[in-house]
């Protein structure tokens, strides 16, 4: 019986792929000389034969092998003939040797790949939908070999294979299929679940004709897939396919831009059909060229994107008199108008200082430099703030007074090189869980990782992965523990003295302190729990590491003592010698996708961009001449100010531009008074988010896809977020507040995006070689970019600090006055989960809510058993400020004494519960430590459980009737 081969596709006109070099580039110098067909090339001894084809510009065919998974040789199919070898070798798995002479197409090769074509063929299905529409590799294969028809028979229905005689498609994942009919085993699929993302949630089942690919005994749905997406990207074949493409075919074209989610910075093609206002997203491909991904994803990055297009979203402007009206749809004129014209009323009753912005770390860099310029020039004041110093604004404090820069040290590509990894206060595979792949991926090689975290997480013991200690801090006293690992390695004489004596200043008083006895893991294991002689191993652990390397999060920045964690890490990196080359540094994973960009540009009431502080002459001079302007030399209002003056009467009017601080700042009964004591509150976003229930006019944003301009991730990385489609609302973001601070008598005009990346590029000197048109040509680029380094920086302070020496600076423990007692007994913490994202604004309105539908609280089995609670029952959760509802997790992740929830949901409320505490240096919120009660609901939270499935529910406003009940 002979079968014809699948009908004829292909990729889509005006859709390059990237290029598939079928290996990985072997690192080295190009030595090796090696001819292939004729052609010559040099490329690094052991580079694989089929990349060396490759990059000599002839594509050997393949099937199991791709350039981001190590050679497999399994498919047989890029077999070649090579001078002086026997056979024919696969050339995926043939390394390069000076000298080789290879053939690719003789007589003997094409016997061979036709044969093997054949017998992948009688696996397939004759009528594949991929084939057809193009998303199947194996029709052009077939072509390329020569295979017409197939002698080997298949059963009778033409479905039908033998890899599985009719087995169903499993659609239980929301963003992908899998058909089993199509999958010819050639393993991409499990070896990029293991390799790249390191989840190993796929295995074959199975031998000869009977093998398949399987997530263990469940559908992909029920299984440990984190639905990365890799297994999809590295399938060859329909098997593992979108739904989007089987919904509405292959893209038509491509545009590269940046991941609008976490502070990793992916950087994807946006694969779209259509043009202009009919442009629509078929799917987000993780890019290979992307510096901070280098080709893998995430479920957010890779398929949460139909927020864009969700229902809820406003396209139009809306104002309103007060907050009890309804909005009314107006024209963009009006809307203007009616912002420039109310706030200038409202300085002219309440004074210059009245009004003030808030900028959020998910607008572009240029969008966030005008609206802090607005404010300075229009509104008069130093009043901005930026949702970026809820979140990490003790990193920007630390690093500057000890390394004199405010980010990061390292490029992701460091944690390669490390030895021993610190990370605390952090859970990389779920806030960020592309550079988490990349962790495990280092932990597999032989590196060692030391996780402090007051919970069990997939880190401390995941699929190949263990640490060498987890430390399950309590939460408050992560200082008292950084001061414990540094005693230990000082007093110890581990620490690094030539670096303290050639780097560092203030060593002597610094040491002094360290080794005094308060800071022994003896006298600090009652404030810390952890046991004295772990935290010791620990700390020689890390001291005798060639490389160690420091990872953190919110679960240090987000304390009373966030500041002072920051430059205990500082210290510690500093005494064991930890700066200044890959592999080892002090690394911030940065929270929201531009929260160090948004630090950058100068959205802190006391700083400038570039982290200059206003009350510098010379710093004001370059902006006042530029602006023509008078900038105050005072600091400004940050956010906690605003509020407590607008209760006072004195801070009658703001603008928030794409944050929702009724939902994320902390004591929302606090932050809901203030907004009601305004006179008029603006609100720029995509969505009638929970402050726009406080606002009175409401201004449309524009998404990712509609945004021109750039990023700046965790590793200081720029990268270009260029638009898909045209702004679905009409003005791009940057444009509306050029258009209100014009109207506010402030002329402010650029362009174009560019034009505002050229102004900063101008008058600050870390971005001064920063320009679109060279972020185009050499992709992304790390600052400082600057004449002493063109290119970027990706390794900071190598040869000395910014500040010259490194300061080490005296880190005195202070316990948080936020503490338990008999009525508030356990300790909540916060944290994210892998398929939520920050308020949950985006990810809500996708199909990620699969995963999470609604914020949970953990707690340890003991705690819950002394309170009657099991898990899914509702529970009440308490605090000195507030009370609300949501679902108990009894898990032993937990250590006892301590709950965790997230904040994805406004329906939870969390942070009405959330204390005002907060970072002694730069009001940071103390997110991380509330004193609670946890207790089985009562009938005075019953409305609010009997709607808990929805977002409509106010957990502020309920507040009131569930403390009557509760007393």
């Amino acid at each position: 019986m002979t079968t014809t081969t699948p009908r004829s596709g292909g990729p889509a006109p005006g859709l390059a792929p990237e290029p598939d070099y079928g290996t990985p580039a072997v690192r080295g110098e190009a030595t090796a000389g090696v001819t292939v067909d004729g052609r010559h090339v040099q490329v690094p001894p052991g580079t694989s034969v089929m990349r060396a084809a490759r990059e000599a510009g002839i594509e050997i065919p393949k099937l199991c092998a791709t350039d981001r998974l190590a050679a497999f040789g399994s498919c047989r199919l890029c077999v070649v003939e090579v001078d002086g070898a026997k056979g024919v070798p696969a050339s995926c798995t043939t390394p390069c040797v000076d000298g080789m002479v290879v053939r690719t197409d003789t007589e003997q090769v094409r016997q061979v790949r036709h044969g093997v074509m054949e017998l992948y063929l009688s696996d397939h299905p004759a009528d594949c939908a991929g084939c057809a529409r193009g998303s199947c590799e194996m029709q052009d294969l077939a072509r390329r070999t020569g295979v017409a028809q197939v002698r080997y028979g298949l059963v009778d229905t033409p479905t039908a294979t033998h890899v599985d005689g009719g087995a169903a498609r499993d659609v239980s994942n929301p963003y992908f299929d899998y058909d089993p009919q199509a999958c010819i085993v050639c393993s991409r699929c499990v070896r990029a679940c293991a390799d790249i993302q390191g989840t190993f949630a796929l295995t074959v089942q199975g031998r000869g004709f009977d093998a398949r690919i399987a997530p263990g005994p469940t559908d992909f749905l029920g299984s440990e897939c984190v639905s990365c997406g890799a297994c999809v990207q590295a399938c060859p074949t329909d098997a593992l396919v979108e739904k989007s493409v089987v919904q509405l075919g292959m893209p038509t074209r491509a545009v590269d831009t940046t991941c609008a989610y976490c502070g990793v910075g992916c950087s994807f093609r946006a694969e779209v059909q259509g043009s202009g206002p009919e442009t629509r997203v078929v799917r987000m491909m993780p890019s290979k060229a992307g510096g901070a991904n280098e080709g893998h994803s995430c479920v957010k990055g890779r398929f949460a994107y139909g927020y864009a297009n969700h229902p809820d979203r406003q396209m139009h402007p809306m104002v309103r008199d007060s907050i009890d009206q309804e909005w009314r749809v107006v024209s963009w004129e009006e809307a203007v108008t009616r912002v420039a014209d109310g706030f200038r009323a409202v300085q002219a009753e309440h004074g210059v200082g009245s009004i003030g912005g808030i900028s959020s770390s998910r607008c572009t860099n240029e969008e966030v430099y005008v609206v802090q310029k607005m404010v300075r020039a229009a509104f008069g004041n130093n009043n901005i703030d930026t949702c970026a110093r809820v979140c990490h604004s003790p990193t920007g404090y630390g690093l500057s007074q000890t390394f004199g820069t405010s980010a990061g040290t390292q490029d992701f590509a460091s944690v390669d090189e490390t030895d021993v990894m610190l990370l605390i206060g952090a859970n990389p595979t779920d806030a960020h869980p592309v550079f988490g792949s990349r962790m495990k991926r280092r932990l597999r090689q032989g590196a060692q990782i030391i996780i402090a975290d007051p919970r069990r997480i997939d880190l401390v013991r995941t699929p190949h992965v263990e640490a060498a200690h987890h430390l399950p801090l309590l939460p408050g006293s992560n200082v008292a523990f950084i001061n414990a690992m540094a005693h230990t390695i000082v007093s110890e004489g581990l620490h690094d003295e030539q670096f303290l004596r050639e780097r560092c200043e203030d060593v002597e008083d610094y040491l002094q302190f360290i080794v005094r006895e308060e800071n022994s893991p003896e006298t600090t294991a009652e404030a810390t729990g952890i046991p004295p002689e772990q935290l010791r191993a620990a700390a020689r652990l890390f001291a005798a590491a060639p490389n160690g390397s420091i990872y953190y999060g919110l679960g240090v920045t987000e304390h009373s003592q966030g500041s002072t964690m920051v430059m205990g890490l500082a210290n510690l990196a500093m005494v064991t010698g930890n700066i200044g080359r890959p592999g080892v540094g002090v690394n911030p994973l940065r929270g929201q996708n531009n929260v160090q960009g948004s630090c950058d540009m100068g959205s802190f009431p006391h700083e400038l961009p570039g982290y200059r502080h206003v009350g510098l002459d010379d710093v004001r001079d370059i902006y006042e001449s530029l602006w023509h302007v008078t900038i105050s030399p005072q600091p400004g209002l940050r956010i906690p100010n605003m509020f407590d003056a607008a209760i006072g009467g004195t801070f009658k009017g703001v603008f928030v531009h794409g944050e929702d601080i009724a939902q994320s700042d902390p004591n929302l009964h606090h932050v809901r008074q203030a907004l009601t004591s305004m006179d008029l509150v603006v609100v720029q976003d995509l969505f009638l988010n929970e402050t726009a229930k406080y606002a009175h006019v409401f201004l449309p944003g524009s998404s990712f896809l509609e945004k021109d301009g750039t990023f700046t991730n965790a590793e200081r990385r720029l990268n270009r977020v260029r638009p898909v489609m045209p702004s679905l609302v009409g003005k791009d973001e940057w444009q509306i507040v050029c258009d209100i601070a014009t109207a506010m008598g402030y002329p402010m005009h650029y362009e174009s995006a560019a034009q505002i990346m050229d102004e900063i590029a101008a008058t600050t000197p870390t971005f001064a070689g920063v320009s679109f048109a060279r972020l185009d040509e050499e992709g992304s680029m790390q600052w400082p970019v600057n004449d002493k380094a063109p290119h970027g920086t990706p390794t900071m302070h190598v040869d000395g600090f910014v500040r010259g020496k490194g300061r080490l600076v005296p880190t005195v423990y202070v316990p948080t006055t936020e503490t338990t007692n008999r009525r508030y007994p356990l300790v909540l913490t916060t944290g994210r989960i892998l398929t939520q994202y920050n308020v949950g604004a985006q990810t809500r309105r996708t199909a990620n809510s699969t995963w999470h539908p609604e914020d949970v609280l953990e707690m340890h089995p003991a705690d819950a058993q002394m309170r009657g609670i099991s898990t899914g029952d509702r529970v009440e959760l308490s605090s000195r400020v507030g009370v609300t509802t949501l679902t108990a997790l009894v898990s032993d992740r937990m250590q006892p004494g301590v709950v965790y929830t997230t904040f994805h949901h406004p329906v939870s409320g969390t942070n009405v519960i959330t204390t005002e505490n907060s970072d002694w240096a730069t009001n940071c919120p103390e997110y991380k430590v509330t004193a609670v009660q946890v207790a089985v609901a009562n009938a005075g939270r019953a409305d609010l459980a009997a709607r808990a499935g929805t977002d409509t529910v106010d957990p502020v406003a309920g507040v009131a009737d569930a403390e009557v009940a509760r007393r």
